[in-house]
Order: structure tokens, then C-alpha cells, then sequence
């Protein structure tokens, strides 16, 4: 499977192969790869990995496991085998779930001969603030607590690292050391909409406390002109090359 060559990930939120391509063609000189989410998959999904797999384009399959240990572990099984770059799974599934989950790709790619996904651990969502945290989910305490607290359940899980809002990065780090993997999401440019995103910042900002990738959607899929939408995020992250 590829590697990303860069930090910078951007989101195939359309609902068909060609849509998808397109975009692809058109930036996939300039990004770290693509993340192939519900709305891609579920329309088209051995397809779509398929011919990003034959592009030499890698994914991040953003399909947010959650289920008992042994269905978790079949999934994860079929997307190394589609060739995801990188799978998550939802943490609140519980250590044992997130094991399944990493044991299984360990020997699928063994099976293959090929290099594993990494496997990382969704936490809390980015459309999720405070509120909504307490009021709605039932959990006590602050976002952050919770977070790194998955953080860490993920680890001894033996998974490669999160999903987590720039604004936990530096807690997570220092919690989970320096390899850790953190993959932020809804990462906004400066005078981009936020959209449904509430615990944000920009490419610059969280490259800053720390993340390892940065996924961006809506500021780069629906600029009149996506290229130069990449470059200016490059630019602020330092990569452009």
C-alpha cells in the first residue's frame, strides 16, 4: 500500500466514483493522500479503493468501526485487503474491540506479505462541544479528560494512534508520547466556514501543537479551484515542495 507523502489529507465527500476520481486527479500530485468515508464507501467502496490502490494513491479508510470484537475484526481484515493505508475504529468499543482490531490486520498483512494499516482510535467527534458532551452523551468531566483517556486505552490496545480535534493534541502528546499517532479532522483555513465543525483549528495552528496528518474537506472540495486551495494549506504547513 502507499504511504503518505505528506501530511496533508483530503476528504472524498462525494457520492460516486467519478466525482472522486476527478478530484483525485486533479490534487493528487500535491496531497498526502485521500480519506475514503461513509458517504464514498457506502457507494461504491471495493471499486473506489481499488482504483485509488492502482493510482498509487493512499487512503485513509474513515469508516469509524464500532461493533463487537469479532465483526470489527472482519472489517478491518477486508480493508487491509482493499489496501487502506489507514483504518479507525471508535474507542468507546472498548480495549478489547480495538485489540481485535489490531491483531487482525497484523495477520492479514503477514497473510499478504504487505506492509499493515495503521489503526487508529476515534475519540470525540469535532462536531461535538461541551455541551452537547455533557447534556446529550451523559459523560462528566471535560472533552479533553475523555480524550486522552482513550488516548491512552488506545495505546495499551496496541493501536498505531487517534482521531481527535486539534485542541486535545498537546494533552494527547504528552500523554502518549512523541510515535504517537494524531490524526486531526475538520481542520479549518483561516476565513473558512466551520460548517458543523466546533473544536477546530487551522492547518498552521495544529500542525503546531503537534498532529501527525491533517484531513480538510469542504475549504478544498468545494473551492472554485482545489489546487490552489492545497497550496495554500501546504504553504501554511511548511511542505510545499
Amino acid at each position: 500500500m502507499a504511504s503518505f507523502k505528506n501530511p496533508l489529507i483530503i476528504a472524498l465527500d462525494v457520492d460516486n466514483i467519478d466525482k472522486a476520481l476527478a478530484l483525485a486527479d486533479k490534487i493528487g500530485d500535491y496531497v498526502g493522500g485521500f480519506k475514503v468515508g461513509m458517504q464514498l464507501y457506502y457507494s461504491a467502496g471495493q471499486e473506489i479503493m481499488r482504483l485509488l490502490r492502482e493510482k498509487n494513491l493512499p487512503v485513509f479508510a474513515d469508516l469509524k468501526l464500532h461493533d463487537i470484537p469479532n465483526t470489527v475484526a472482519a472489517a478491518s481484515r477486508v480493508l487491509t485487503r482493499q489496501g487502506a493505508s489507514i483504518l479507525n475504529v471508535h474507542a468507546s468499543g472498548g480495549k478489547a474491540m480495538m485489540q481485535a482490531a489490531a491483531e487482525a490486520v497484523r495477520e492479514e498483512a503477514a497473510k499478504a506479505g504487505s506492509t499493515r494499516p495503521k489503526v487508529l482510535a476515534v475519540t470525540v467527534l469535532t462536531s461535538i462541544d461541551q455541551r452537547v458532551f455533557l447534556q446529550e452523551m451523559g459523560h462528566t468531566g471535560a472533552i479533553q479528560e475523555q480524550v486522552v483517556k482513550w488516548a491512552r486505552l488506545a495505546q495499551e490496545a496496541g493501536l498505531d494512534g487517534v482521531v481527535a480535534s486539534p485542541l486535545e493534541i498537546s494533552a494527547i502528546r504528552e500523554a502518549c508520547g512523541a510515535d504517537f499517532i494524531i490524526l486531526t479532522p475538520g481542520i479549518r483555513p483561516a476565513g473558512s466556514e466551520l460548517n458543523d465543525q466546533k473544536r477546530t483549528l487551522t492547518p498552521g495552528e495544529a500542525m503546531k501543537q503537534g498532529a501527525t496528518y491533517l484531513v480538510v474537506g469542504r475549504p478544498v472540495t468545494a473551492a472554485a479551484d482545489p489546487v490552489t486551495a492545497v497550496k495554500k494549506i501546504l504553504q501554511e504547513i511548511d511542505v510545499i515542495r
